[in-house]
């Protein structure tokens, strides 16, 4: 019988508050209204780190990210303080990436710098579009001037290692000016860029109120024409939605995809743990609202063990995202299960052209990247309750009919990039 192992371990950290929120964001976050609750809320996240330690004894972390909301509303020394307390309660790697989120039009100038001095080594800059109109059409409250100026303080506090969130079929948007966005990304020297398509995700703004968006087939122009600039520009896709140079690929969200550990902190922040020696994984949520959060006890953290039956479909919706797929031997040690429990839809996508062999596993194939959800329709258990239980980023391009929607996501989706 397959044995199961504990996989690598990331910790995850959840800040809350944005100066203003978007309309098309469905992430756990809210605009900050009076006074930032600094203080509290770093004492809080330091018992939050003090009370689940005891569950990871002897792992080393080996990624830190600080997403949210907008985590560059706090402080260098606050961030500075958040790592402290990890290390005071948790074994860090010495090689440890540490990914800071951070809004072009909240951060001050030269704070980079100190961000880099507390402890941050990689940042994840919310760049979305280089056109005025766009970044207006999505709420956002920054001008490309003040991307292109953090693009080169990052350069100069040596935080070279940065991403770009870039996005297209934009309101109003044609194919050249999705391609002009790529371009301008470009020239500002991003070691990762994370690329995807603007959906309307239900309770927000922009699904109450749709604006005019480019069709399918326009959508489906702009990923090809915008892939073909980023591959020719040195940065490979090894993700559904992300693009790096080589050895640039985000730790952190490799340990996502490859169905590795994390533990979550932070208001409405996710977790997932494995326990050998219970043969169990357990899914962790934190009090999502804010002041809940601060106010909660310390056993205020909801815990699910996730059944046998559900873990073929947890582990696809995570491998699945990666180009290069899984290797066999992963699936079976970190879900504990024998290979036998998928290889009647394993093959059945085979047969399909949704998933293709290789020399050590499985990957999708260009089509199965486009339709995921049909990929992973065949790994689901008849009465699935996955609502918010998986940590995901921004899903894959496709169709945006409810029949091909990109990916199975949740309001758990703890992460940015």
């Amino acid at each position: 019988m397959p044995v199961l192992l504990a996989p690598p371990l990331s910790l995850y950290v959840h800040f809350p508050w944005c100066v203003r929120k978007c309309p098309y964001c469905d992430f756990n976050s809210y605009t900050l209204n009076g006074e930032l609750p600094l203080e509290p809320y770093v004492q809080r996240l330091g018992r939050d780190l003090a009370a689940q330690a005891p569950e990871v004894e002897g792992r080393a972390v080996t990624s830190v990210f600080f997403g949210g909301g907008t985590p560059s509303l706090f402080s260098p020394h606050a961030i500075g303080r958040v790592l402290d307390s990890a290390r005071r309660h948790l074994t860090l790697a010495h090689d440890l990436e540490v990914t800071l989120e951070a809004n072009p039009g909240a951060v001050e100038r030269g704070a980079f710098r100190e961000y880099r001095a507390a402890g941050v080594t990689r940042v994840s800059l919310g760049a979305q579009s280089f056109n005025q109109a766009r970044l207006s059409a999505l709420g956002r409250i920054h001008s490309p001037a003040e991307t292109r100026l953090a693009a080169e303080e990052l350069h100069a506090a040596d935080l070279g290692n940065f991403n770009l969130d870039l996005m297209y079929g934009l309101p109003g948007q044609e194919l050249g000016g999705a391609v002009r966005d790529v371009q301008e990304a470009l020239s500002l020297a991003p070691a990762h860029l994370s690329h995807y398509q603007l959906t309307l995700e239900p309770g927000t703004v922009f699904a109450a109120q749709p604006p005019p968006l480019p069709d399918d087939d326009a959508a489906a122009g702009m990923l090809a024409a915008c892939g073909e600039r980023l591959l020719a520009a040195g940065l490979a896709q090894y993700e559904v939605s992300a693009y790096a140079r080589a050895g640039r690929q985000c730790r952190h969200n490799l340990n996502y995809w490859t169905f590795g550990d994390y533990l979550g902190v932070g208001a409405g922040a996710h977790g997932k743990l494995t326990f050998p020696q219970r043969a169990q994984i357990v899914r962790t949520v934190q009090p999502r609202e804010p002041r809940r959060y601060l106010a909660a006890a310390q056993d205020a953290l909801a815990r699910r063990v996730i059944p046998a039956r559900e873990l073929p479909f947890e582990f696809m919706l995570n491998a699945l995202r990666l180009t290069g797929g899984f290797d066999a031997h992963t699936f079976a040690a970190r879900t504990g299960l024998d290979w036998q429990e998928i290889a009647a839809p394993l093959q059945a996508a085979v047969t399909r052209g949704l998933i293709v062999p290789t020399a050590t596993g499985y990957r999708p194939s260009e089509l199965g990247l486009r339709f995921l959800n049909d990929v992973l329709l065949g790994f689901m258990p008849e009465t699935p309750k996955f609502a918010g239980s998986s940590a995901l980023s921004i899903g894959a391009s496709a169709p945006r009919s409810a029949a091909s929607r990109p990916l199975f996501t949740g309001p758990g989706r703890v992460i940015g990039e």
